[in-house]
């Protein structure tokens, strides 16, 4: 599963405004719910309800917050870069400002990991994030994540 199977340019956005995780995940709910045509508060709940678990914030300012969502027919990703950080209860307790919203299928066991462990591998791409918080347009956002899935691919 490739990246560019799953983020289309319309699902980066740049310079999101959020000013707390809860505005963070509902942004996120609300442009889902736009590509694929579906319920923004099943979204929503359904992002809260996997924080719940415990949290996708990574560390080092990245999160990754996930879900299935009922009737979603692929794996869809989203990537929002926040202007400013906020808290996110993340892993070293550093604030996120840089989020992969990862929607996968009810049922999609095997490609919704597939797509997860794809994330995390491109997330340690040297100079990835410093790279992506430089960016404050969100079509050179999702090219330079493209190509550094590119890159990692080679590598």
């Amino acid at each position: 599963m490739e990246l560019a199977d799953i983020l289309a340019k319309d699902s980066v956005i740049a310079c999101a405004k959020p000013t707390c995780k809860r505005q963070l995940l509902q942004l996120a709910a609300d442009k889902a719910a736009e590509l694929i045509n579906a319920d923004p508060h099943d979204i929503f709940t359904t992002l809260i309800e996997r924080e719940q678990l415990g949290t996708t914030g990574l560390g080092e300012g990245i999160a990754i917050p996930h879900g299935k969502i009922e009737g979603l027919k692929a794996v869809t990703c989203l990537f929002i870069q926040l202007e400013h950080a906020v808290d996110f209860d993340a892993v070293d307790d550093k604030p996120v400002d840089l989020a992969f919203v990862l929607l996968a299928p009810k049922g999609a066991g095997a490609d919704h990991l597939k797509a997860l462990s794809r994330i995390a591998r491109l997330v340690r791409s040297p100079g990835l994030a410093a790279s992506a918080r430089t960016i404050k347009d969100a079509g050179q956002l999702h090219q330079l994540l493209l190509d550094a899935q590119s890159q990692s691919n080679a590598a």
